[in-house]
């Protein structure tokens, strides 16, 4: 089996604090972003703490902190530069999809997007642009997206946290896990493309 888990590890291993903020923050509102690892980082740095790498403190407030200013930085390109960066169909970072895939979640969940959309892959780093785009009200956004971030970064990084206390040595069971992590997180796109196509 693909080791997932030490890909990620290596990663961490190498780079430490530096790796887990710049990605979380990346991923969170820089539209090029998109494509890292969010959730399964997160569990992942939860049972490097639980195994004494990271402290659990410093990455509970480091993570939340960058998630939340990554959106902040978001909502900051979408409103400043707008659909007008979004227009090269078939490009990978400016491909306009992205925008029209955040703007559906959006328009179907309100306000809590900012919230939920912390939990799916791709509309987690598009959401806050779309804010931003469409000119949320800045109060509102910087309430869901503090409540938001604290929530994603909580849920994970305990999560692995508590599992790697838990069950020591079991780098294989990790691995499924976060593989579970990433097959649920994918759920909601797949349904969304399935309900296009129909």
């Amino acid at each position: 089996m693909f080791d997932l888990i030490a890909l990620i590890e290596g990663v961490l291993f190498g780079f430490g604090y530096f790796a887990l903020f710049a990605i979380v923050f990346a991923e969170s509102g820089l539209f090029f972003g998109f494509f890292l690892p969010g959730d399964s980082l997160l569990f992942t740095a939860g049972v490097l703490a639980s195994k004494g790498f990271f402290d659990l403190n410093l990455v509970l407030i480091g993570v939340a902190f960058f998630a939340i200013a990554g959106d902040q930085v978001g909502y900051w390109t979408g409103s400043k530069f707008g659909k007008s960066f979004f227009n090269k169909p078939g490009s990978f970072f400016r491909n306009p999809k992205h925008i029209e895939e955040a703007q559906d979640f959006y328009e179907k969940h309100g306000k809590k997007t900012i919230v939920l959309a912390r939990f799916v892959p791709v509309i987690r780093t598009f959401a806050p642009i779309v804010a931003g785009i469409g000119k949320m009200n800045y109060k509102e956004f910087l309430f869901y997206n503090i409540a938001g971030g604290i929530l994603w970064t909580f849920i994970f990084v305990l999560a692995g946290y508590f599992l790697g206390s838990t069950i020591p040595n079991s780098g294989e069971a990790i691995t499924l896990v976060i593989l579970a992590i990433i097959v649920i997180s994918f759920i909601p796109i797949i349904y969304e493309l399935l309900k296009k196509k129909k």
